[in-house]
Parts: C-alpha cells; structure tokens; sequence
C-alpha cells in the first residue's frame, strides 16, 4: 500500500523568524491521524531568518537529526559541541536522557532553510551523544546513500533508533530501487523537485508512505532531492 500526502496538507506556522511545515503532529498543529509514522515521529521544514534562531532549550530520549539544504545552522549543546552545519552534512544529536542546545543562523543576509528530523529511540535513557558527516552530492547522484543507520553502516551517522535513512539526488533517466522487509515501514519525502515514486508522481514538499510494499522504486526525476526512510512498524 501506498499512500501519497501533498505539501499543502502538512501542518504550518508563521513566526515571523520561523517558517515551518509540520509533516507531523508539532507544537500547535495537531492532527490525530498524522502523529508520526511508525518511529518516524516528526518532520519539520523550517526557514530561519537571517539572525534569528531556536535559543537554548532542552530534549530528552529522542534521535534528532538536522538536514541543512540551503545556509548554515550553527548548533551549540551542553555536552561540548559548538559546531556549524552546512548543505551536505548531516547531524545527529542523541537526547538520552537529557540535553540542552541551541540552533541559530548567524548569517545577517541569509535565510537558513533545513529539515528536523526526529526518531523515536530504541533505548532510553542513554548517554547524549553527537555526530555529524559530510555527504557530497556525488555520493547521492542517482542512487539512494545510507546517511543514517542503527549501526553507522557504510560511514553513516549511527542513531540509536530502529530506522535507516537514505538521501538521494535524481534528474532525467536516473533511476534507483531499495529493498523493503514488508513488514516494516517506509516513509519516503520529496525535498524539493519532481519525482515518481512506484509510478506515484511527487512534487516538493510531497510525501509518500508505505506499508507492506517489497521495493521502493524513485525514477523520473526533475532536480528532485528526497529522503527515503526504512521504519519499525
């Protein structure tokens, strides 16, 4: 089974500082039939200002994960990191059992556009923890790369969490498939561009989920970007 959710019927909010759009149940957006999927439980596409950003605020057991696409998001926490993210990296910080960062732009002419990502932990209570990586679009041109997995495979970052991410860039006749356990989950979001997805057609900001499905197929794309996710039912 497939199933498709366009842009416009994710959540929103305007702050002014923030633009955001909430894939899921978040803050004051609140939908019973979208509180995640499986594990997966929030995606957020957010615009920082120039000069704005998150001040210091706490998180505890969850695995989040910031996908920058254009600008920088400066990160800084209370375990030691003081670190800037741009387009390619991926950054993965462990809440355990508890942790407090911030999340900035400091660039005065630059909106700072990203995704937030959050996955429910396999374990709680653990040590916080992280990690960020580097990821070229040469790595991602016309295939789906691991960026994330329970075991930090193939040089990604390792999440404590039962759920695998894929990136992947795709344009023209590229095309690539992944293998799915049908018993599993698969959540599949369209970052920007034109895709098809099992012959579904995506535009940005589309998603597609999945359940009982053996294969995820991405092809005919138009300077699409999309995540790919493989989750616990």
């Amino acid at each position: 089974m497939l199933q498709v959710r366009k842009s416009q019927e994710r959540g929103y909010a305007d702050h002014g500082w923030l633009r955001s759009f909430h894939s899921f149940s978040f803050a004051n957006y609140y939908d019973p039939a979208h509180m995640g999927f499986g594990n997966l439980r929030v995606i957020n596409e957010d615009r920082v200002a120039a000069g704005a950003g998150f001040g210091t605020h706490g998180h505890k057991d969850m695995e989040i994960i910031s996908y920058v696409l254009s600008g920088e998001l400066a990160h800084k926490d209370s375990i030691g990191n003081v670190e800037s993210i741009p387009p390619g990296d991926v950054q993965r910080m462990s809440a355990g059992r508890g942790v407090m960062h911030s999340e900035f732009n400091h660039k005065a002419d630059q909106t700072t556009h990203f995704l937030q990502i959050w996955i429910l932990p396999k374990e709680r209570g653990i040590e916080p923890g992280y990690e960020q990586k580097k990821f070229s679009d040469d790595e991602k041109r016309g295939k789906l790369r691991l960026v994330a997995s329970p075991e930090g495979s193939e040089g990604s970052v390792k999440v404590n969490a039962d759920a695998s991410l894929y990136a992947g860039l795709f344009d023209g006749d590229e095309k690539a498939s992944l293998s799915l356990d049908p018993k599993r989950k698969s959540y599949v979001h369209l970052v920007r561009g034109e895709l098809e997805v099992n012959g579904q057609k995506l535009s940005g900001g589309d998603a597609a989920m999945l359940e009982g499905e053996s294969q995820v197929t991405l092809a005919g794309g138009k300077d699409a970007e999309v995540l790919v996710f493989d989750l616990a039912a």
